[in-house]
C-alpha cells in the first residue's frame, strides 16, 4: 500500500501541479460558455439586409393594408402585373409580389407569385405567407358574414402543465412540473453528459500517453523492479480519478462564484415578489429577461442536488476508472510506433462516441428503450445515466445501473491488468487483438 500511495502521489502531482492542467481546467468552462453563446447566435442569426417589395393586388383584397416588417417594406404597385414585371427593378424594388384574383371565399388555398432576381429564402417565404394569409383570412370572415369576435373566441391557446403521480400504497402524491422545469432538466442532463464525455476522453488519453512514454523511455523497467505491474496501473488510474475529481470541484466552485456574482450585480426579482405583483394586478411581461432569470433560478433551487451530484460523481468515478484502465492497457500494448495504437484505441473510443449521441436522445426522450438500456450498460451508463437523472428515472433502473457499473469496473480493471502486465515489458512485437487475447490468459 505504501508503494501504491507513492505512485498515486507522483502521478497526481505530475498532472495537477503544472500550467497545462490549470489552463485546461479554467478555460474549459469558459470555452463551453463561449461555444454555447456562438451556437445560440448562429441559430438565431438573421441577415441585416432590408428588402423593398412591390405588391400588385389583382384580387383587390388587401386595399393597401399590408404592414411593413423590420426588414421588409411593402409598397402597392398601381401597374398591371405584366408592366410591373418589366419595371419593378428600375423603380428600386428588390422583389415583386403578384396576388391573382380571389373569387371564391370558400376556397381553402390561394397561390401568389413572387418575382425576383434572387432565389427566395425560407425566412422571406415564411414572412410573406404569414402576412398575406392573415389578411386573406380577415377578408374571408367579412365576405362570409361571420362575427369576427366570435371567430377570435374560438381560438384556444393550449399550454401543457404535466403532472407526475407517484403511487405509494394507497396514497398518491402529485407534483406539477412546468415547461421551464423540463427545459432546465434537459439542460442539466445535457451538460452532465457532455462533461462526462469530455473528461473521459481527456483523462483517458492522458493515461495512455503516460504509459506509452514510460514504456518508450524504458522508465517502466526500473519501476517494475520495485512494484508489481497491477500496482503501477492502479496507481495511475486512481491518480487520474483524483485529478478528475479536482477538476469537478474547481468547476463547481467557478459555477457557484459566477452565480453569486451574477446575483449581486443583476437585480433578479424573487418568485414570491412575482406572485405578489400578480395579485396586486401589475402586468408582468413573460419575455422580460429579469422574469425569465427569476424563474430559472427558482427552478434550479427546486432540483434535488443532494441526490443528483453524488450520483453524478459515482458515475464519473466508475466511467473514468473503466476507460482509464482500457486506455492504460492500450498504452502498454503499443511499442515505439505510436501509429500502432490507433487501431487499438478505436474499439475504446467508439463506445464513448456512441454514448454521447445516445445521451442527446436521452435528453429528448429519457424513457425511451434506447435511453433505458444504454443507461444500464456499463460502457454507456457513465454518460447516458447522468443525462437521465435530472428526469427522476425509476429507482430500480438506477440501482441496476449502479450494480452493473460496479461489476463493469471490476471486470475491465481485471481485464486491463492482465494485458498491462504483459504488454508493459513487451518490445519489438506489433500488438494485435489476437495477441491481446493471448496476453489475458498468460500465467504469472
Amino acid at each position: 500500500m505504501e508503494k501504491l500511495w507513492l505512485i498515486i502521489q507522483r502521478e497526481y502531482k505530475t498532472r495537477v501541479f503544472n500550467k497545462k492542467f490549470f489552463l485546461i481546467t479554467i478555460l474549459t468552462p469558459l470555452l463551453i460558455a463561449a461555444l454555447s453563446t456562438v451556437l445560440a447566435f448562429i441559430i438565431s442569426y438573421q441577415s441585416d439586409d432590408k428588402m423593398k417589395i412591390a405588391i400588385v393586388d389583382e384580387s383587390n383584397i388587401f386595399q393597401k393594408t399590408i404592414k411593413d416588417t423590420k426588414k421588409m417594406y411593402f409598397t402597392f404597385y398601381s401597374k398591371s402585373a405584366k408592366d410591373a414585371r418589366q419595371t419593378y427593378l428600375k423603380d428600386g424594388f428588390d422583389a415583386l409580389v403578384i396576388v391573382p384574383p380571389f373569387s371564391d371565399p370558400n376556397s381553402t388555398s390561394h397561390s401568389i407569385q413572387y418575382v425576383s432576381k434572387k432565389q427566395i429564402n425560407i425566412n422571406i417565404e415564411n414572412t410573406i405567407e404569414r402576412t398575406f394569409s392573415k389578411r386573406i383570412e380577415d377578408y374571408k370572415i367579412k365576405s362570409l358574414g361571420l362575427d369576427e369576435n366570435l371567430i377570435k373566441n374560438l381560438e384556444v391557446d393550449i399550454s401543457i402543465n404535466p403532472e407526475i403521480s407517484v403511487t405509494d400504497g394507497k396514497n398518491i402524491a402529485s407534483t406539477n412540473y412546468s415547461n421551464l422545469r423540463t427545459a432546465v432538466a434537459s439542460g442539466i442532463g445535457g451538460i452532465m453528459g457532455f462533461l462526462m464525455y469530455l473528461i473521459l476522453f481527456i483523462n483517458g488519453s492522458n493515461v495512455m500517453r503516460s504509459v506509452m512514454e514510460e514504456k518508450t523511455n524504458r522508465i517502466v523497467e526500473v519501476m517494475i523492479s520495485s512494484v508489481k505491474p497491477m500496482q503501477l496501473m492502479l496507481g495511475k488510474i486512481i491518480a487520474v480519478t483524483a485529478v478528475g475529481i479536482t477538476q469537478i470541484i474547481i468547476w463547481i466552485a467557478i459555477f457557484l462564484l459566477a452565480t453569486t456574482v451574477f446575483q449581486l450585480f443583476v437585480d433578479i426579482p424573487q418568485p414570491t415578489d412575482l406572485e405578489e405583483m400578480k395579485k396586486a394586478g401589475s402586468s408582468i411581461d413573460p419575455d422580460d429577461i429579469r422574469v425569465m432569470m427569476s424563474q430559472l433560478m427558482h427552478e434550479l433551487t427546486q432540483i434535488e442536488w443532494w441526490y443528483l451530484l453524488p450520483m453524478f460523481i459515482l458515475y464519473f468515478l466508475g466511467g473514468l476508472i473503466i476507460y482509464s484502465s482500457l486506455f492504460a492497457a492500450v498504452g502498454s500494448a503499443v511499442g515505439d510506433d505510436i501509429q500502432e495504437g490507433q487501431s487499438l484505441v478505436l474499439p475504446i473510443t467508439i463506445p464513448i462516441i456512441l454514448a454521447f449521441y445516445i445521451m442527446t436522445v436521452a435528453v429528448r426522450d429519457p424513457d425511451s428503450p434506447l435511453a433505458l438500456w444504454s443507461s444500464i450498460f456499463p460502457l454507456f451508463s457513465p454518460i447516458v445515466m447522468p443525462a437521465r437523472l435530472a428526469f427522476s428515472p425509476p429507482i430500480w433502473q438506477v440501482l441496476l445501473s449502479v450494480f452493473l457499473l460496479i461489476l463493469g469496473v471490476w471486470f475491465f480493471v481485471w481485464l486491463s491488468g492482465r494485458i498491462y502486465r504483459v504488454g508493459i515489458l513487451m518490445y519489438g512485437k506489433k500488438a494485435s487483438f489476437k495477441e491481446l487475447g493471448k496476453w489475458i490468459f498468460y500465467k504469472e
